[in-house]
């Protein structure tokens, strides 16, 4: 576990460094990283495939100690708690990215707002209040689904 962070640390920041040097570069540089996050997302997308339609190494070890049926039970167990497990991560995922776009449009128009009528800071506020909370509706799926699983 530790080897990992040791790994994983430099990526990362090297990562965060490469993405500051990138948008200096202004409108292109959004643009590369954009693409470089499209080509991680498709890596990962086939990492997933490969890992759902891999065969149950596994499952044969355990299906000689201890037996067919019961190894059967064991994996169709398994299966079902990485789905809920895959279908929380996503909820959770998905409404977190969704509120953060639309935290920071309805953020930039309340700033808008606010510079010229300071009076209305009450509504601009619920206004954002109201897109976060697309985060808390999907953290209430994913605990859900965890507690499904």
């Amino acid at each position: 576990m530790t080897s990992a962070w040791v790994i994983g640390l430099p990526l990362i920041a090297g990562a965060a460094v490469l993405a500051r040097v990138v948008t200096r570069r202004g409108r292109s540089g959004m643009f590369i990283l954009a693409g470089i996050g499209g080509l991680l997302m498709a890596g990962a997308v086939v990492l997933l495939v490969v890992a759902l339609t891999a065969g149950p190494a596994g499952a044969a070890a355990t299906a000689a100690a201890v037996g067919a049926a019961k190894s059967a039970a064991a994996v169709s167990a398994t299966s079902s708690e990485t789905g809920a497990l895959l279908g929380a991560a996503i909820a959770v995922a998905g409404s977190t990215i969704g509120a953060g776009i639309a935290v920071a449009y309805a953020g930039a128009a309340a700033l808008a707002v606010m510079s010229e009528r300071p009076e209305l800071f009450g509504r601009a506020m619920v206004i954002v209040g109201l897109a976060e909370g697309i985060a808390i509706y999907g953290l209430i799926i994913g605990i859900i689904l965890i507690g499904k699983a």
